[in-house]
């Protein structure tokens, strides 16, 4: 049963790989805005995993995020998704993302249930 409150934390270090240098949304080498908005993705989807029926998983539809502050090469990065709200198959998170500075950026994120095998018979 999805049930508000659910929570899961996902973490990642920057690295050259991240960077927004790399991931050509900026040009120099610190943590990339999509690089964290996908790390707050991750948290969402894995915050309502295992509450999910057999056959069902969730896709990312909304994202409003911040991205207040650059973190460095070798930095741990943290993001948490909270559920805050459940509408049908509609499920509302609260996301924040963290470095051992303090919060990097926040926002809100929806993503919809679906039944991975018919989602992906309509592509």
């Amino acid at each position: 049963m999805i049930e508000v409150g659910l929570k899961y934390q996902s973490r990642v270090v920057v690295s050259e790989d991240n960077t927004a240098q790399t991931l050509g949304s900026g040009d120099m080498p610190v943590f990339a805005t999509p690089a964290m908005i996908a790390l707050m993705e991750n948290a969402a989807m894995n915050a309502v995993a295992s509450a999910l029926a057999e056959g069902s998983t969730t896709v990312g539809t909304m994202m409003k995020s911040s991205h207040i502050k650059a973190s460095t090469l070798g930095a741990t990065i943290t993001a948490e998704a909270e559920l805050v709200a459940v509408d049908g198959r509609r499920l509302t998170f609260v996301v924040k993302a963290w470095d051992d500075k303090g919060v990097i950026g926040e926002g809100e994120h929806e993503r919809f249930i679906v039944d991975r095998e018919r989602f992906l018979s309509k592509l």
